[in-house]
């Protein structure tokens, strides 16, 4: 088994895979004017103990794409050191299909690396990104496909509606309505990264050489139109949910950092207020106190309050300036996206 440097392998893939120095000037591979050439499309699988999801979706990515002759499909799993027998599952599914390709990673590398590895990775004119627990309905891939073939770059799914918790989804749509109105570019809203997404698009993500991507905002950020495609998301009907309180705040602390100054812009504004307000009030006491000096007796209730109020506001800005040096130290430690621990299926030659 060979370990690889994924971040790195990805970046060098760039001048193999593209010729041109500028990716977003590059011209739209089309070939719908070759009839007899079918248009070649990867579909990026995650996965992290989805054993008991992965029948049931290939089942049904496979009779869509079988009612879609015009194109050929190639299949990209990637397995972040799953505990439940994923790997096992898909390394069996790979020997039986020789359109599936699976990464199989030395650990779990979390939500937002081993996804975007995966996408940097899969070939084809364009690739379909989509979750194995179900939620992203593998019928949506002839409407996304539609929509590429008339000329979009980018295909999105946007949740219109979902049957989790009400209140759940309230606060997301409250974050997303709050991100994009701090953020410096429009970011999309209810968007998980379940759409489609043209070479060229995949080429200029190269470029961002981003060690922990927000891809939502990756895809604003470059500038390209890109179409929004509305769809309802059903529940999760087997396995659990890898969310959890830390991985939604890492992703919507993510967002924040890398696309927003203004909480920092905020907390100098609110520094200067505050020191303001604190220089009035220490002259306002110290007047009363020469004034009615034996009318004001000295009291600990406004030193406490003060000392108190400021202490826990210093305590606040400490920990948001820490997350944007965290974003920091993530970028400039230049570490690899995952490291593969080895791959297995029919890849192309110039990728196994």
């Amino acid at each position: 088994m060979r370990v690889r440097r994924g971040l790195l392998s990805s970046i060098e893939s760039v001048h193999l895979m593209n010729p041109c120095e500028r990716p977003e000037l590059a011209p739209r591979q089309d070939t719908a004017g070759q009839p007899d050439v079918p248009r070649e499309v990867g579909i990026v699988f995650p996965c992290y103990n989805e054993a008991a999801n992965i029948d049931e979706l290939y089942s049904r990515v496979d009779t869509t794409t079988r009612g879609l002759p015009q194109f050929q499909f190639r299949f990209f799993f990637i397995d972040n050191a799953s505990t439940d027998g994923t790997g096992e599952k898909l390394t069996e599914l790979a020997k039986r299909d020789d359109r599936v390709c699976v990464i199989l990673n030395a650990r779990n590398f979390g939500h937002i690396r081993s996804p975007f590895h995966a996408l940097l990775q899969a070939t084809g004119d364009c690739v379909i990104a989509m979750a194995t627990d179900l939620q992203d309905p593998p019928e949506l891939l002839s409407t996304f496909l539609d929509h590429w073939v008339a000329g979009a770059s980018v295909v999105v799914g946007q949740k219109v509606s979902s049957e989790e918790s009400f209140v759940f989804y309230s606060l997301r749509g409250l974050y997303y309505r709050l991100i994009d109105r701090i953020s410096d570019v429009r970011l999309l809203q209810h968007v998980t990264g379940f759409g489609l997404y043209d070479r060229r698009v995949l080429e200029i993500l190269r470029t961002f050489s981003d060690p922990y991507p927000y891809l939502r905002g990756m895809i604003t950020e470059i500038g390209l139109p890109y179409t929004i495609v509305p769809y309802h998301q059903p529940l999760r009907r087997r396995g659990i949910t890898k969310n959890n309180l830390f991985t939604l705040f890492d992703l919507a602390m993510l967002g924040v950092t890398s696309y927003s100054k203004l909480p920092l812009r905020l907390a100098t504004m609110g520094g200067f207020v505050l020191s303001a307000l604190s220089l009035i009030v220490a002259v306002v006491y110290l007047v009363a106190k020469l004034l009615f000096w034996d009318a004001l007796p000295a009291g600990y209730a406004p030193a406490v309050i003060g000392i108190f109020f400021l202490g826990s506001v210093q305590i606040f800005l400490i920990g948001l300036l820490g997350e944007y040096i965290g974003a920091i130290l993530t970028h400039v430690r230049n570490r690899p996206l995952v490291v593969e621990q080895s791959r297995v299926g029919n890849w192309p030659k110039e990728l196994s």
